[in-house]
């Protein structure tokens, strides 16, 4: 069934646009500094102004023209766009292939990304908020397949007037494909796909491009000889079943069009995490540690402007070929430490010290959103509980982060459990996920971890 129309439905088939802003850091930042409209721009995790440390949030389009990629190190960057201020007082710098670089403001993107909401909500009458730039609206009692592309170029135009960021826009009958649409004809984009059309729509595209594939994923399916979503779509259920379980029924019906979600609003988030992969498995320990610190950072703002405390704290490392590990540790009750975040984390991380590593990330999970006290962990008690461990020796099967990085390039909000795919920050988990590897441990304040390594 190509679906257009939900089982068990005699009504008309739903229509799902979904809406994502394009580079929006870094649009921001364009609004905010109308100067630096059409440089080269690069936002960056963990940056300040003049420094060389971070990592690349995401770069307007003009900057990945000079191989500037999200999750990269800020000091690559560096060597490959540098800075324009830098360039015109050497002499052996082109000014011509320089770039300017902004620390990451979250209070910003967020006020800018609530005058967004403020539109989507005022025109559709269901939304459901996946991340900060991006949303899922249900508009089939508010426009016809008729008049939706129509209402779609207005919605775009009413962002870009009102709020001065471009928005790219994809609509469909299903949640998977629009946002796949959404993503086809970036930047300021507007694709639709028609009710009958999903499979074709889906057929030539890569196998990546479905949504809950990402790379881990993708290379399994290769390996099978499935490159692509048609591929992905003809293959048998039950060899997919076999290699990746229930998910490879899941992905396998996204491919054909075959998607009985409906949008709904999502309460608050179960838990908040972020992951990102390197280019290749890397050994060297500081990188592993820039990066868990800079990722820790990220989910402790993230949780703190979420008003969220956190009881668990755990990382994410995946090793080659591709094997999932997970570590977790739980305190006495919910607090806001960012500190105790970044030195659990590395912590943990440090029994992967001597493994090549392909990809990291830090998880805060068991949210408190009450008002009450922050646990006291003064008296934390030294060497309490015994911490457990979660290995797989296969590919990542527990809904792995639908892409590290969305179509757009920035850097996503992958969880551990499951999400509604990559984006710059991608939807919260509105579960617990599979993190293992839990106990109740002693972190007296002020000790000393990896956090100096």
């Amino acid at each position: 069934m190509d679906a257009g129309r939900l089982p068990g439905t005699s009504g008309p088939e739903q229509i799902v646009a979904h809406v994502d802003m394009d580079c929006f850091y870094a649009a921001c930042e364009q609004r905010r500094e109308p100067a630096l409209s059409g440089e080269p721009l690069v936002v960056g995790m963990g940056y300040e102004n003049g420094a060389t440390h971070g990592a690349v949030a995401t770069a307007s389009y003009e900057a990945r023209a000079y191989g500037v990629e999200s999750a990269m190190a800020i000091s690559e960057a560096l060597e490959r766009l540098p800075r324009k201020v830098e360039a015109v007082e050497d002499p052996d710098l082109d000014v011509e292939d320089a770039g300017f670089y902004r620390p990451v403001d979250m209070d910003f993107y967020e006020s800018v990304a609530a005058d967004v909401r403020n539109i989507l909500h005022t025109e559709a009458d269901v939304v459901r908020e996946v991340s900060i730039d991006e949303a899922y609206l249900d508009v089939t009692e508010r426009v016809s397949w008729e008049t939706v592309e129509s209402w779609a170029r207005d919605l775009k135009d009413t962002i870009e007037s009102a709020v001065g960021v471009v928005a790219s826009v994809g609509v469909a009958p299903t949640m998977s494909a629009a946002k796949v649409a959404s993503d086809r004809d970036k930047p300021d984009g507007l694709v639709i796909v028609e009710p009958g059309t999903v499979r074709g729509f889906f057929a030539d595209l890569p196998v990546e491009d479905v949504h809950g594939v990402g790379p881990v994923t993708a290379r399994e399916l290769d390996s099978l000889d499935v490159g692509t979503a048609g591929d992905l779509a003809a293959a048998d259920p039950e060899l997919l079943a076999e290699r990746f379980g229930e998910r490879g029924r899941e992905i396998r019906r996204y491919a054909r069009g075959e998607d009985e979600r409906s949008v709904t609003p999502k309460g608050d988030p179960k838990s908040l995490s972020r992951e990102s992969a390197f280019t290749d498995a890397t050994t060297d320990m500081e990188t592993k540690c820039r990066q868990v610190r800079t990722l820790a950072d990220a989910v402790a703002d993230r949780a703190q402007r979420k008003g969220a405390r956190y009881q668990t704290i755990g990382i994410k490392v995946v090793t080659p070929p591709f094997d999932v590990n997970t570590r977790a540790r739980s305190l006495p009750g919910p607090v806001e430490e960012p500190e105790l975040v970044r030195r659990i984390a590395l912590d943990l991380l440090g029994e992967f010290a001597d493994d090549p590593v392909r990809k990291v990330g830090v998880r805060v999970s068991n949210l408190d959103f009450s008002a009450g006290e922050q646990a006291n962990l003064d008296g934390f008690g030294s060497d309490s509980g015994t911490e457990e461990k979660s290995d797989s020796s296969v590919a990542d099967n527990s809904s792995e982060t639908a892409n590290e990085q969305d179509g757009d390039g920035q850097v996503g909000l992958g969880t551990f459990g499951e999400n509604d795919g990559g984006s710059e920050a991608a939807e919260d988990t509105g579960g617990e996920g599979t993190d293992a590897s839990e106990s109740q441990v002693s972190l007296p304040p002020g000790q000393t971890t990896l956090a100096d390594f």
